[in-house]
C-alpha cells in the first residue's frame, strides 16, 4: 500500500475479551481479585525475603526476582484490561501500545530465563552440594540475574522496533486485550514475514535455551534423587520437582502455542484465552507454586506476623 493511501494511526482500539456489558462486569470483578492477589502475593514475597535473614540464600534471591518479574509484567497488562472492562472506548495511544509491548516482552523474557536459572540452582544444590557456596556465590547469582534482564530488555527492544516500523493502514482495531506481537502483525497491511522470522529466531533461542536448561537440570536431579536411600526424602524431592516442572510446562507451553506458528494460522479468539493464562493467572500462581509451599517461607511468614502482632 502506498504512503499516500495510508492513514497515519494515532491509536489502537481493543476488542477485549467480550463485548457484552454483563460479562465484562463479571470479568472485571474476577480479574480485579486475581490481580489483587498477584500484587499482594508477589510483593509480599519480595518483602519477606528481604526482611528475613534466613531467606538470604541464592534460591530465595532468584525467587524474589521472579516475584518482582511476575508483578511487573502482570501490571503491564492488567490495569489497562481492568479499565477497559468499564469503558465504552477501549483505546490506547500508539506510543503507549509500543511501551506496553516492550515492557511485557522484556519481563516475559526475563521470566523465562529466571526459570532456567532457578532450575540450574536446584541442580547445583542437589547434585553438587559441596560446591554450592562456590558455584552459586552472591557475585555469580547477581551476574545471572543481570544477564537475564539485559537479554530481556535487548530482545524486547528488537521486537518492538521491528513491529512498529510496519504500517497499519487497513484498521486500528486489535482483536485482543493488550498490545502483543501476533495480533499487531496480523493487523499490519504489509508483509510481516521478516518480523515472523526475527520473532521465531530470538524467542526460539530464549525459550528453547530455557527449556533445554530446565530439562537437563531436572534429568540430573531426578537421577540423583533416585539414588537417595530415604524414601521420604525422595518423595519430598519429587513433589518439589513436579510442582516446578508443572509451572514451567504451563508457562512455556502457552508461549510456544502463541508465538511459534505463522500468522496465517493465528486464531485470535483462541489466543486471547491462552494469553489470559500467562499474563494474568500464572503470575498469581507462581508464589504458591514456588514459595508458599516452602516450609522456610511459611516459618518466616509466621514469624513476621507474630512480630507484627506483638509490636501492635
Amino acid at each position: 500500500m502506498t504512503a499516500e493511501n495510508c492513514t497515519v494511526v494515532t491509536d489502537f482500539t481493543f476488542l477485549g475479551l467480550s463485548d457484552r456489558r454483563d460479562v465484562q462486569q463479571g470479568l472485571f470483578v474476577f480479574f480485579l481479585l486475581v490481580y489483587g492477589i498477584t500484587v499482594i502475593a508477589n510483593l509480599g514475597m519480595v518483602l519477606l525475603i528481604k526482611m528475613d535473614p534466613r531467606l538470604h540464600t541464592p534460591m530465595y534471591y532468584f525467587l524474589s526476582n521472579l516475584s518482582f518479574c511476575d508483578v511487573s509484567y502482570s501490571s503491564t497488562v492488567s490495569p489497562k484490561m481492568l479499565a477497559d472492562f468499564l469503558s465504552e472506548q477501549k483505546r490506547i495511544p500508539y506510543h503507549l501500545c509500543a511501551i506496553q509491548l516492550y515492557c511485557f516482552g522484556a519481563f516475559a523474557d526475563v521470566e523465562c530465563l529466571l526459570l532456567a536459572v532457578m532450575a540450574y540452582d536446584r541442580y547445583v544444590a542437589i547434585c553438587n552440594p559441596l560446591l554450592y557456596t562456590i558455584s552459586m556465590s552472591k557475585r555469580i547469582c547477581t551476574q545471572l540475574v543481570a544477564i537475564a534482564y539485559i537479554v530481556g530488555l535487548v530482545d524486547s527492544a528488537i521486537h518492538t522496533c521491528c513491529t512498529f516500523r510496519l504500517p497499519f493502514c487497513n484498521s486500528n482495531v486489535i482483536n485482543h486485550f493488550f498490545c502483543d506481537n501476533p495480533p499487531l502483525l496480523a493487523l499490519s497491511s504489509s508483509d510481516t514475514s521478516i518480523n515472523e522470522i526475527v520473532m521465531f529466531t530470538f524467542i526460539g533461542c530464549i525459550v528453547g535455551g530455557s527449556i533445554i536448561t530446565v530439562l537437563l537440570s531436572y534429568s540430573y536431579i531426578i537421577t540423583t534423587i533416585l539414588r537417595m536411600n530415604s524414601a521420604e526424602g525422595r518423595r519430598k524431592a519429587f513433589s518439589t520437582c513436579a510442582s516446578h516442572l508443572t509451572a514451567v510446562a504451563v508457562f512455556h507451553g502457552t508461549l510456544l502455542f502463541m508465538y511459534f506458528r505463522p500468522t496465517s494460522s493465528y486464531s485470535m479468539d483462541t489466543d486471547k484465552i491462552t494469553s489470559v493464562f500467562y499474563t494474568v493467572v500464572i503470575p498469581m500462581l507462581n508464589p504458591l507454586i514456588y514459595s508458599l509451599r516452602n516450609k522456610d517461607v511459611k516459618s518466616a511468614l509466621n514469624k513476621a506476623i507474630s512480630t507484627k502482632l506483638c509490636s501492635g
